[in-house]
């Protein structure tokens, strides 16, 4: 097998399911509650830890807040190949419609430490975008 057929050694991916909290929200006062829940999976090879997180969420009226953090929950999971962890957690914005994207900062257990992108994803109540 060459080089460019073997799987990579750092490779971890990102799944996202989000969801609109309306008991939660109070549109009058431009509250909009979102859960989502990730699942991180390691397709690599070697077993790595999720060290921190780095989050941009963007409303719709182009306010971008940063959120950096140990972790995810409270938690760092460590993750063989072949692994998943899922969590839920929840943000709150200004308008109806918004967008999430970020990464998490990951520490292999040889030793390299390497970034999971986590592509944009959209926050949004039901039927406001078509």
């Amino acid at each position: 097998m060459s080089a460019a057929e073997s799987q990579n050694e750092y490779d971890t991916r990102v799944e996202v399911e989000t969801s609109y909290i309306p008991e939660q929200s109070a549109p009058e006062q431009n509250r909009y509650v979102f859960s989502y829940t990730i699942t991180i999976r390691n397709h690599g090879t070697v077993a790595a830890k999720l060290l921190s997180r780095h989050w941009i969420i963007t409303d719709a009226n182009g306010k971008v807040e940063e959120v950096r953090g140990e972790g995810v929950v409270g938690e760092q999971p460590h993750l063989k190949s072949g692994d998943g962890f899922r969590y839920s957690s929840g943000t709150i914005i200004a308008t109806p419609v918004g967008s999430m994207q970020g990464s998490y900062q990951m520490l292999a257990d040889d030793g390299k430490e390497f970034e999971t992108p986590i592509q944009p994803f959209s926050l949004s109540i039901p039927n406001v975008l078509h």
